[in-house]
C-alpha cells in the first residue's frame, strides 16, 4: 500500500475511534480533508441546524471511493497492522453509510421490531471484511450492528440532552461519552462493553446544572445485543431508566423502592413488591438521585449490590443478583461528605470509580457571551411556538442586560434561568434572591483602595470563589489552584459573613 494510503488509513482508523465530542474530531477531519476542509465550530451542539457537519459527508464519500481499492489490495497478503486499520475504516464507512437507518430506529417506537437493515448490513459486511483478507481481531456483524445502533444513540442522546455550545458544555459532553464507551473504543469493542455496567457513575454539580439529564443520556446509550436469529434488538432502550430521587422518600420507602419487600415487611406491606433493582433488566440503569442524603444503613446495604451484585428484598432471606448499572448524583462534594463523617469510606470509593461533574451556568456563560441566549432559546421552545422564540429570547436577553450585573452568579444555574424566563414572559420582569450587598463588589472596592495585603487578597478572592461554586473542587477550577490550596486559603469567619448576607 502506497504511503499516502497508509496516512489516510491511519487518520480515518483514528477517527473512527475518537470522543466526538472533543477537538481532536476537528483535527482528524483537517487531516483527512486537507483543502476540501470546512471549517464549522470545534464541537457538535443543538444550536446547529444539523448534527453533521459538510465535513462528515466529504470524508464519507472519500473512503466509499477508496474502500474497494484498498480491499483489493490487501486480499493479496498485508501485515496485521495495515489489516487492523482497513478493518476501522471500513467499521467509519459502514456506520456512516447506514447512520440514517438507525436514527431512525431511535424514532421509530418500535427499537425491537425486526431491523429491516439487517440483510444489506451483512452483505456490505461479508463484502468489505472476507474471510479471505483474515482480519484481525474482526467483531461479528452483529455485535457490529449493536455496536453501532449504540454509538447512534449515545451520540444522539448526549446530543440533544446536554443543552449549550460553551466548551464547559462541550467538556462535559465529552465527559459522558467517556463514560459510556470508556477513551478507547477498541477496548471498549474487544469486552470492556461487557463489564462497563459494574462501573458506578456518581454525578456531581450544584442544583440546577443538569445532573438528571446527563443521567438519562448515560442510561438510553447503553449497549443492547442484537439477536441474528430474530433479527431484532433484545431490548427496548425506552425501558431502560430506572429513577429514584431519595431525598424525597423516608429510608423505609427508599429501601422499599430499590430493594422490594415481602408482604408484612413493615406497616402497609400488604403484598410483595419488586424494586427497582429487581425490576431493571441487564441493558438497565438504576438512577439514584442526591444519593448523599442517605443515611449509613443504606449505604451499608447499597456497597453489597455495587460489591456482590446481589441484595435482599426487605423481609426477605433470599438473595437476588442485580445485573444493570448504578447512576448516582449530588449536589454535595463526596470528598466533604467523607471528611464530615456523613458517608463511609468504603461507600466512597465504591461509588466513585466514575466521577462526572455538571458545570455551573457562570461557568457557561463566562467564557461563551452567546451562551446565555441560546439556553434562553432552548427555553423558549419549550414554551412558545417555533416564529416566536427568537423575540421571546431577545427580551429576556434584553431585560438581564440592562437589570442584572454582567458577573451575576446565577446561584439556581440553569433551574434560576428557566424561573427567569418565565416570569419576564408572564410579568415582564425578574426578581432575583437578594442576599444583601453583592460581596463581589466589596471586595472590588477593597483592591480599589488597596488596603488588602497580598495574602488577604488571595484568601478573600478564594472565599468568594468557594462561597459562589459551593466546593473546593469547583473554586479550585475556576481559579486554576490546587483543590488543597483553596481549601487552606478559605476564610471561615469571611464565609460565614457571606452566607449571611
Amino acid at each position: 500500500m502506497r504511503d499516502e494510503d497508509g496516512r489516510l488509513l491511519r487518520s480515518i482508523a483514528s477517527l473512527a475511534a475518537c470522543n466526538p465530542f472533543t477537538p481532536q474530531r476537528v483535527t482528524l477531519e483537517q487531516e483527512i480533508l486537507g483543502d476540501r476542509f470546512e471549517p464549522h465550530g470545534e464541537t457538535w451542539h443543538p444550536s446547529w441546524d444539523g448534527e453533521l457537519s459538510p465535513n462528515v459527508l466529504h470524508i464519507q464519500e472519500l473512503v466509499a471511493a477508496h474502500l474497494p481499492k484498498w480491499r483489493d489490495e490487501l486480499s493479496a497478503g498485508s501485515g496485521e497492522a495495515e489489516l487492523a486499520l482497513y478493518r476501522d475504516a471500513v467499521y467509519y464507512a459502514l456506520y456512516n453509510h447506514y447512520v440514517d437507518e438507525l436514527r431512525e430506529l431511535i424514532e421509530s417506537g418500535e427499537p425491537t421490531a425486526q431491523v429491516a437493515i439487517w440483510p444489506t448490513f451483512r452483505r456490505d459486511y461479508a463484502n468489505f471484511l472476507p474471510e479471505e483478507l483474515a482480519i484481525p481481531d474482526p467483531v461479528l456483524p452483529e455485535q457490529l450492528l449493536a455496536f453501532f445502533f449504540q454509538l447512534r444513540r449515545a451520540f444522539h442522546f448526549v446530543f440533544t440532552s446536554i443543552y449549550g455550545a460553551s466548551p464547559a458544555t462541550a467538556r462535559l459532553r465529552a465527559q459522558v461519552w467517556e463514560s459510556t464507551f470508556g477513551h478507547d473504543m477498541q477496548r471498549y469493542r474487544h469486552g470492556l462493553y461487557k463489564t462497563m455496567r459494574d462501573f458506578t457513575t456518581l454525578i456531581t454539580g450544584p442544583s440546577g446544572t443538569g445532573k438528571e439529564l446527563v443521567a438519562h443520556a448515560l442510561a438510553l446509550s447503553q449497549y443492547i445485543p442484537f439477536d441474528a436469529g430474530r433479527e431484532a434488538f433484545l431490548a427496548d432502550y425506552r425501558e431502560s431508566y430506572f429513577p429514584l430521587n431519595l431525598s424525597a422518600l423516608s429510608p423505609t420507602l427508599v429501601e422499599s423502592e430499590l430493594f422490594g419487600h415481602r408482604k408484612g415487611a413493615f406497616t402497609g406491606a400488604v403484598d410483595d413488591r419488586q424494586g427497582w433493582l429487581e425490576l431493571c433488566p441487564s441493558q438497565g440503569t438504576v438512577f439514584l438521585d442526591e444519593i448523599g442524603e442517605v443515611s449509613e444503613e443504606i449505604q451499608v446495604k447499597l456497597l453489597r449490590v455495587l460489591e456482590t451484585r446481589s441484595f435482599q428484598r426487605l423481609g426477605d432471606t433470599r438473595s437476588r443478583a442485580f445485573d444493570g448499572k448504578i447512576v448516582a448524583a449530588t449536589n454535595r462534594e463526596p470528598d466533604e461528605e467523607l471528611q464530615a463523617g456523613r458517608m463511609r469510606e468504603d461507600f466512597y470509593y465504591r461509588i466513585c470509580s466514575d466521577q462526572v461533574r455538571t458545570p455551573t451556568l457562570r461557568a457557561q456563560i463566562n467564557h461563551s457571551p452567546d451562551e446565555l441566549r441560546l439556553l434562553i432559546e432552548v427555553i423558549g421552545r419549550n414554551l412558545l411556538a417555533e416564529d416566536q422564540v427568537e423575540s421571546f429570547a431577545g427580551e429576556v436577553s434584553g431585560w438581564i442586560q440592562d437589570h442584572l450585573v454582567d458577573d451575576y452568579p446565577w446561584p439556581g444555574n440553569f433551574r434560576e434561568l428557566e424561573q427567569c424566563a418565565r416570569n419576564v414572559l408572564l410579568h415582564g420582569t425578574y426578581n432575583p434572591r437578594r442576599h444583601g450587598t453583592d460581596p463581589g463588589s466589596s471586595l472590588a472596592g477593597e483592591i480599589d483602595s488597596l488596603s488588602l495585603s497580598a495574602d488577604q487578597l488571595l484568601s478573600r478572592y478564594v472565599t468568594l470563589a468557594y462561597h459562589r461554586t459551593g466546593s473546593y473542587v469547583g473554586a479550585a477550577a475556576r481559579l486554576g489552584l490546587d483543590r488543597r490550596t483553596v481549601k487552606a486559603k478559605v476564610d471561615e469567619e469571611g464565609l460565614a459573613q457571606l452566607r449571611d448576607r
